[in-house]
């Protein structure tokens, strides 16, 4: 099944996105992490698209979205979700599911707790963490501001894939061909000539500007759908108390929520293999039907 890359305008903001599988399916949006684009959701897409019409966008200022040309305000969870809420709108989308790794996670999250958008409760049927939860360890927050503020840069593709292969080892086993593939989706050039990873370096002014933007447990617990955190097993971002916490709390005092522990990962995990897709797709399954028994 192959896609088609779109763009669309969202809080005056242009917005890339791929789109796949049937446009009448029920929808689910699969959103990146922070320095990512949404490229990265293409096994995932691939796995879901027999059945689902499954939307990937690049976040503003990543990939071929636009640039903010605001960044301390915009750089940030609120931005982000109103940027979610008018891509729902845009594209005709009544309900849907949502699957999130890291910030992506932010995101579906601040938006199924309806505290900064309120036109969306009700909308998102079912919440996937990929390796995100309400409170982030701040060791691991610092690892990834120390390369995602200041990308480096290089003079050919071979030494930006290496670099790609290092820093992103924790998200587990990848082939060679999706590790060409995650450099060549998430390159630019500058105008040196040299090539560096494909978004703004301004994202980064999210954690100076906006310090506790990751800090959710108030949106967390106003949480009424399925949540299912994927969390891998070498995380140093979400930490095992938090895990177990989140199972207490919110959608987990209801029952609500399940985790899911990935071997071989870190943060976070790469949603490129059969052990990782299948559970995503059983969860979003059950939640589609209960959702149809619910309405």
């Amino acid at each position: 099944m192959h896609f088609t890359s779109n763009y669309v305008a969202c809080a005056g903001r242009e917005i890339h996105f791929t789109e796949w599988g049937p446009a009448d399916g029920p929808a689910v949006i699969a959103w990146h992490g922070l320095a990512r684009t949404g490229r990265d959701m293409d096994e995932l897409a691939q796995s879901l698209c027999d059945r689902f019409r499954v939307i990937c966008p690049d976040t503003l200022g990543r990939g071929f979205s636009q640039w903010s040309p605001d960044p301390a305000r915009e750089y940030c969870l609120a931005f982000y979700a109103r940027l979610a809420a008018e891509l729902f709108d845009r594209l005709g989308i009544a309900q849907a599911h949502w699957v999130g790794t890291s910030m992506g996670g932010a995101i579906g999250t601040v938006c199924a707790g309806g505290l900064l958008q309120p036109q969306l409760a009700g909308r998102i049927l079912s919440l996937v963490l990929n390796d995100n939860a309400p409170r982030l360890a701040q060791p691991a927050i610092e690892r990834i501001r120390s390369y995602a503020g200041d990308p480096p840069a290089f003079a050919t593709m071979a030494e930006l894939e290496a670099f790609f292969r290092e820093v992103y080892k924790p998200y587990g086993w990848l082939s060679d061909a999706q590790w060409r593939r995650l450099t060549e989706t998430s390159t630019r050039r500058l105008p040196d000539g040299r090539v560096t990873p494909h978004y703004d370096p301004a994202m980064a002014r999210q954690f100076t500007e906006h310090p506790r933007d990751y800090d959710l447990w108030e949106h967390y617990d106003g949480i009424r759908i399925p949540v299912l955190l994927l969390r891998g097993a070498e995380s140093d971002l979400v930490l095992p108390e938090t895990a177990a916490e989140m199972l207490t709390r919110g959608p987990g005092a209801l029952g609500l929520a399940r985790v899911v522990e990935v071997p071989g990962c870190g943060h976070a995990p790469a949603l490129n293999v059969p052990s990782q897709l299948d559970p995503v797709r059983g969860f979003i399954e059950q939640a589609e039907a209960r959702a149809a028994v619910m309405a």
